[in-house]
């Protein structure tokens, strides 16, 4: 949105584009954090994702808050599975079934994100 001036000829049209002006300032602050809130509200939406992926998983061993694993497709089998290493961390290659989706992290609210490899 855009508040456009007037051409000045009067004194009220000088007040008129201050007006404006100010108008215009507070609108893009505004919108400045409409901006901001859709960001972290997109986070708070991938994080939901993820944990219903990370829950809907299979693993076979005890899960620590604050640690990492790999989110990976099992092909071989057709579900998702956690594990412990990520696609560089086989001395041999990572298994041809695995198809990794991203590294993950538990939180201490019960919920998951994603996170960078080198984090």
């Amino acid at each position: 949105m855009k508040f456009d001036l007037v051409p000045v000829t009067q004194q009220k049209d000088l007040m008129l584009n201050a007006a404006r002006l100010h108008a215009q300032q507070e609108y893009d602050r505004i919108m400045e954090m409409v901006a901001v809130l859709e960001r972290q509200a997109q986070g708070i939406k991938r994080r939901l994702d993820v944990t219903d992926w990370v829950h809907a998983a299979k693993f076979d061993f005890k899960l620590y808050p604050g640690n990492k694993y790999w989110l990976v497709t099992d092909t071989r089998h057709g579900f998702n599975r956690l594990v412990h290493s990520g696609p560089r961390d086989w001395s041999t290659g990572a298994p041809e079934n695995y198809n990794y989706i991203c590294q993950v992290k538990w939180l201490g609210d019960y919920t998951w994100i994603e996170v960078e490899d080198a984090e």
